[in-house]
C-alpha cells in the first residue's frame, strides 16, 4: 500500500497533477467505496466518481476532504523549480569575477534598462 504511495506521489508534478488519481487510490488502499468515502467527505457518490473519471476537478477544499475520508492529510508546498541547464548560469563565473565595485554598476544598469523598459 505504501509503495503504490510512494510511485503515485514520486510521478506527481504541479503540471502534470491528476486529482482524478490521487482520490482513486485513496479510496481504493483505504479499503473504500465511492459511496463510503462521500459519506465520511459530506459529499455525493455521484461527485467522487465525476472526480474519478476526470468529468471534474475538485476544489481545495474537496480534495482535502476526500482524502481525509481515506485518513489522509493534504499537505502543499511550493519551492523553486532548479535551475539545472538554464542559460542564467552561463554568467555566473563573469559575475563572480566582479570586484564589488563592478557588481554594483551592473545593478545600476539593469535598474536603469528595467526603468527604461516599463516606461516603453
Amino acid at each position: 500500500m505504501i509503495a503504490n504511495w510512494l510511485s503515485l506521489l514520486m510521478s506527481t508534478r504541479f503540471e502534470s497533477f491528476d486529482p482524478s488519481a490521487l482520490v482513486r487510490t485513496a479510496r481504493m488502499n483505504a479499503g473504500l467505496s465511492q459511496r463510503a468515502m462521500a459519506a465520511r467527505a459530506g459529499t455525493a457518490q455521484s461527485v467522487v466518481a465525476r472526480i474519478e473519471t476526470g468529468a471534474t476537478d475538485p476544489s481545495g477544499e474537496t480534495l482535502a476532504r476526500l482524502l481525509a475520508a481515506a485518513d489522509l492529510e493534504l499537505r502543499c508546498e511550493l519551492g523553486p523549480v532548479p535551475a539545472v541547464e538554464s542559460h542564467m548560469l552561463d554568467d555566473v563565473q563573469r559575475i563572480l569575477s566582479l570586484t564589488p565595485e563592478e557588481r554594483l554598476i551592473e545593478v545600476r544598469n539593469f535598474a536603469r534598462f528595467e526603468a527604461e523598459a516599463k516606461r516603453a
